[in-house]
């Protein structure tokens, strides 16, 4: 069996954020990206890049980290008892990017590669990743063109892929705590290692790189759309569900800090401002109303 190339890897992982950084400042035309290069004491370190207070995008954060260590955290081996006593290396582009215009969807994507070692055993190993989108106004024909693009580099490894992953983003990103879907999904995978690790690897690209054909022509049809204080305090309000996901629910958080990630990367993840408000509830037949009634509906199926 052909051993994970973890050179290969890091090499994509590096060139990807340089593509999507280079995109959206581009895209945004004011402000460019911020870089912090980092060190772990335990092993390994990363490159963090934030662009703050642009024309189009309030805050985006991409980063790059490649982390190791002699024994992984509690809450990995808790989970996976077969990794107990291996030593690791963990490396992967995250971002999140939140757009100024509520008219423009949050966005998230990561493509991220985990292997751990121990001598005279094979190594465990798997990728993982996937790219969903949060709106605050929906639009129909912007939630299609996610899932085709989503859809469309699936196909090639098998029909049962993009329905797999779809069901598995739905249900990975769903606020438990408020029976409610954090936006309209799109795909997630994780534990990948079948059949082999060139097609593996092959699939995390091909997710990787089709995450600026899903975003950008979303961006660009909304980016002129006019707003008013309405919608920029609905957005605010919904940036809270985003905001409680990340801290209650998502492991990929959990498992940066316990294995004593750079805290402002792991975080950077969360919006620059946000309010919450008590018992909220729409105003009916308004578009804030048609957000939750049409399109944070769990496992919708846009295609």
């Amino acid at each position: 069996m052909e051993l994970p190339d973890i050179s290969r890897i890091k090499q994509f992982l590096l060139d990807l954020q340089d593509r999507i950084c280079q995109q959206i400042a581009n895209i945004d035309g004011k402000s460019t990206f911020e870089e912090q290069v980092w060190d772990r004491p335990e092993g390994g370190g990363g490159r963090s890049r934030v662009l703050r207070a642009g024309a189009i995008f309030e805050q985006a954060g991409i980063n790059f980290s490649h982390v190791s260590g002699a024994q992984l955290p509690g809450s990995a081996t808790a989970h996976r008892p077969e990794l107990a006593g291996r030593s690791y290396q963990a490396m992967g582009v995250s971002l999140v990017i939140h757009p100024l215009n509520p008219y423009i969807p949050t966005t998230h994507a990561n493509v991220r590669f985990f292997i751990a070692e121990k001598h005279g055993e094979a190594p465990v190993w798997w990728f993982g990743g996937g790219f969903d989108l949060t709106p605050y106004y929906g639009f129909d024909e912007d939630v299609i063109h996610w899932h085709t693009v989503a859809r469309d580099l699936c196909t090639p490894y098998g029909e049962q892929v993009y329905p797999k992953y779809k069901r598995w983003c739905d249900d990975y990103f769903y606020l438990k705590h408020r029976n409610e879907p954090r936006g309209v999904g799109g795909l997630f995978f994780d534990d990948l290692n079948q059949p082999d690790f060139a097609t593996s690897f092959q699939f995390t690209q091909d997710v990787g790189n089709a995450f600026l054909a899903a975003y950008v022509p979303i961006v660009t049809r909304r980016q002129n759309h006019t707003w008013g204080e309405r919608e920029r305090q609905f957005q605010l309000y919904r940036r809270g569900r985003y905001v409680e996901f990340n801290l209650v629910w998502d492991r990929g958080t959990l498992f940066g800090l316990q294995s004593g990630g750079r805290t402002e990367s792991i975080l950077m993840s969360l919006p620059p401002l946000v309010r919450w408000e008590y018992d909220y509830s729409p105003e009916p037949g308004s578009e804030e109303e048609r957000l939750y009634q049409h399109f944070l509906v769990p496992h919708k199926e846009w295609i």
